[in-house]
């Protein structure tokens, strides 16, 4: 008896992003997709079915501004810290995927057309970002981190 209730007790203390793995809220990793190496910690939020994404840390090279502004934003984060920044927002369930929002590359300043699923029972997330045309963009694969 003592085992089922300790069974019970662990099972109500796993986090709730481990527990579900049909939803892209928790701590992502992005893997750049043109290095291969990973850029950033990404939380990604629901608010009333809708998703957004804010950089929880960088990850810098040792050459690299370890506090970099957004200077090729022109909009509202315009040379605001990159770090703690909202840069994925507007996405809405649309069957198996998340689409209808916007991500922003701080790197260059430009916002792009969003879409993402989720890929591996959950434990990664195809993100795309275009103009236009799903066709017209660049996927990155981003991985769970909780």
């Amino acid at each position: 008896m003592k085992f089922l209730a300790l069974l019970a007790a662990a099972a109500l203390s796993i986090s709730p992003a481990f527990a579900d793995n049909t939803s892209p809220v928790g701590l992502w990793k992005n893997i750049d997709d043109v290095s291969g190496k990973p850029k950033a910690l990404i939380r990604i939020t629901e608010t009333n079915g809708v998703l957004q994404g804010k950089i929880e840390q960088l990850f810098r090279e040792p050459n690299e501004d370890p506090a970099p502004k957004c200077d090729k934003c022109d909009d509202a984060r315009k040379d605001q810290p990159v770090l703690g920044m909202t840069i994925l927002s507007g996405l809405k369930k649309d069957g198996d995927e998340y689409a209808g929002g916007e991500i922003l590359d701080p790197n260059n300043g430009k916002v792009y057309k969003s879409k993402m699923h989720l890929t591996d029972g959950g434990k990664k997330l195809s993100v795309r970002g275009y103009i236009g045309v799903p066709m017209l963009g660049r996927s990155q694969v981003w991985v769970r981190q909780e």
